[in-house]
């Protein structure tokens, strides 16, 4: 009966032990986090992102570790020889390897997801063509919230391409239609007046990296020309920036009376003169 007793003893005093380890370890990676994420401005946001990604994946690291290491040590006290256990975990594991190779393939490309600095949790990504918030960088999978809320698991040996719109800094890039017999140079007048508007603005002026840079006719399209502009901001910032300048934009050259092209559809309908019936209606859409 005492054996019995001590042995319980034994078995709490690991499961406290291994608790305590654990939420000190908690503790030091955070810790860690915010020691990482000291710095100011841009320097500051892109630290504090990387150390959140690289917090999370080692607190749950050391979980598993020390969790793994306190059953082991408990089966131990239960008299259960863990020795087959372990060598029977290690066949097994051998053969689950080469059953697993997706599983191996997911963690090594998530960690060097991580270890490069590809991506990290709170930046806005496009993986393999879906776009989102990231909100989870795990070893195996990489987790997005698009703007609906829609939540987007991907394995990491499944990502085929990836685009990091918030590192470092952001561009908002935004076009305006001319009209083929309009002005580009008041149109480009008006795009810089909105520009430094927004420049001004107490609220955005932080998060502007550059004053708006107008690149000029980028395209020809039918019925009008197309202007190309872009204004540098600070990661995430680029959206909320953007749709202050597009409203710029647009008052600007409402009021130097400046109309952009729309679209007109023309329908013109055409009698058979031999049967005396209406032929099909034929459609144009111009641009005017």
């Amino acid at each position: 009966m005492r054996a019995e007793t001590l042995t319980l003893i034994r078995i709490l005093l690991i499961g406290v032990v291994a608790y305590v380890v654990i939420r000190l370890a908690s503790a030091a990676a955070r810790r860690l986090e915010r020691d990482m994420s000291r710095g100011e401005g841009i320097d500051g946001a892109e630290r504090t992102k990387r150390a959140q990604t690289i917090g999370r994946i080692v607190q749950k690291t050391i979980s598993i570790v020390i969790a793994t290491m306190a059953v082991l040590m408990v089966l131990r006290q239960l008299d259960i020889d863990i020795t087959p256990v372990l060598t029977g975990a290690g066949i097994a594991g051998l053969a689950v390897g080469f059953g697993a190779q997706t599983l191996v393939r997911d963690i090594l490309s998530g960690f060097f997801l991580i270890f490069e600095d590809q991506i990290r949790v709170g930046d806005v990504a496009v993986v393999n063509g879906q776009g989102g918030l990231v909100e989870e960088v795990n070893l195996r999978t990489l987790v997005l919230r698009d703007e609906k809320g829609a939540v987007h698991i991907f394995p990491n040996g499944e990502v085929k391409t990836l685009a990091n719109m918030s590192k470092d800094f952001s561009y908002y890039v935004v076009t305006v239609g001319v009209a083929y017999d309009g002005d580009v140079d008041r149109v480009v007048e008006a795009m810089h007046a909105a520009g430094k508007v927004v420049g001004s603005n107490a609220d955005l002026k932080p998060h502007i990296l550059e004053p708006l840079e107008v690149l000029g006719v980028d395209a020809f399209e039918p019925g009008q020309l197309v202007v190309k502009a872009r204004i540098k901001t600070v990661p995430l910032k680029q959206w909320v920036v953007g749709r202050e300048l597009r409203k710029q934009i647009a008052r600007m050259m409402s009021e130097r009376g400046i109309t952009m092209p729309t679209q007109q559809m023309t329908v013109r309908l055409e009698r058979d003169r031999r049967e005396g019936v209406a032929a099909k209606p034929e459609s144009r859409v111009a641009t005017s």
